[in-house]
């Protein structure tokens, strides 16, 4: 089940996102933008396991947009951390990219669900 696809990897994320913003703060002594981008990382897992638990489909859908918003978010930051040489190049994007594949997952099922629902309501 596609669900269970994107809490996975979105958990993968969520570990990967800590262990950057650990190094981050140790390393480049950045503590702004990496406190950001650790509040959106995390929080893309965590909605969504509350859209894995949701109590309907447009409740599912709802939290499954947030976790979208979130992980476009986690993107900004990677992208303003490299334009501003937190990071380089290669760091950048190999965790932007695990992003990039989150979102597409995410963005997918949201669609699905949205056909879905439009058609149990025909």
């Amino acid at each position: 089940m596609s669900e269970s696809i994107v809490k996975v990897k979105s958990f993968e994320l969520a570990i990967r996102g800590v262990n950057f913003y650990k190094w981050l703060i140790s390393e480049k002594k950045e503590f702004i933008m990496s406190k950001q981008f650790l509040r959106s990382v995390t929080s893309v897992g965590a909605n969504v396991r509350e859209a894995v638990n949701a109590q309907s489909k447009p409740d599912f859908i709802h939290k499954l947009s947030i976790a979208q918003k979130e992980c476009d978010e986690s993107m900004c930051w990677l992208e303003i951390l490299k334009e501003t040489d937190y990071i380089s190049l290669i760091g950048f994007d190999s965790i932007h990219q695990q992003c990039n594949e989150v979102l597409k997952i995410i963005r997918s099922i949201i669609i699905i669900s949205k056909k879905k629902l439009i058609t149990h309501k025909l």
